[in-house]
């Protein structure tokens, strides 16, 4: 695997829009998480270690952030026709599995990755309560210790999501965001052929 970072989409985008299919059965777009007081889009899958790494603390801050008004939603962009482990019915038992307190969709065509400048997962993107860009980057910088080729280790750094969690709350206390952020870290998201970013 490929280790990417994130392309640091500028700060002030605003979100692009999306109507992908969720684990439940629903379509769920943009549109549905208006009102909020931010949004944090998460650009997931099932098998890469980084994100397995954080899996479990960003169940626990996504459950509390909610609480607060701050909404989440993660997005599977692989190609699941060669990672067959990143497929909907993979990706209904991971959502059970982390009990992901969020709706967890599949961009199968691959445009959401690309109208996010999507590069790796994870790649975690906090908007504001006009979905403007706040925070794009690193969820923590703790990352897994690679044993062997497919073995990581994740106990000597923990996740803790400070990143994260610094800039969602500056965000809900109407403070400026530091905008020297650190780009995210992880396996490339696998395109389909041809269907690359230039």
């Amino acid at each position: 695997m490929a280790m990417t970072p994130s392309n640091m989409l500028a700060l002030g985008h605003k979100a692009g829009n999306f109507t992908l299919p969720d684990t439940e059965g629903n379509i769920v777009s943009l549109a549905d998480y208006e009102g909020s007081k931010g949004l944090v889009v998460a650009f997931i899958c099932n098998h890469c270690p980084y994100v397995i790494h954080i899996a479990s603390q960003l169940a626990i801050i996504a459950q509390q952030y909610q609480k607060q008004g701050i909404a989440f939603v993660a997005i599977n962009s692989n190609d699941t026709e060669q990672y067959t482990d990143d497929d909907m019915s993979h990706m209904i038992a991971e959502k059970k599995n982390r009990q992901y307190p969020f709706a967890y969709l599949l961009d199968e065509k691959q445009d959401v990755a690309k109208a996010y400048s999507a590069a790796c997962t994870p790649d975690f993107y906090l908007f504001d309560g006009q979905q403007e860009l706040v925070y794009r980057g690193q969820f923590d910088n703790s990352r897994p210790r690679r044993i062997s080729s497919g073995n990581y280790d994740s106990s000597q750094h923990q996740a803790t999501g400070s990143d994260l969690i610094h800039a969602m709350d500056a965000l809900l206390d109407g403070r400026q965001i530091d905008a020297h952020q650190t780009p995210s870290m992880g396996c490339n998201i696998k395109w389909k052929a041809g269907n690359e970013p230039r």
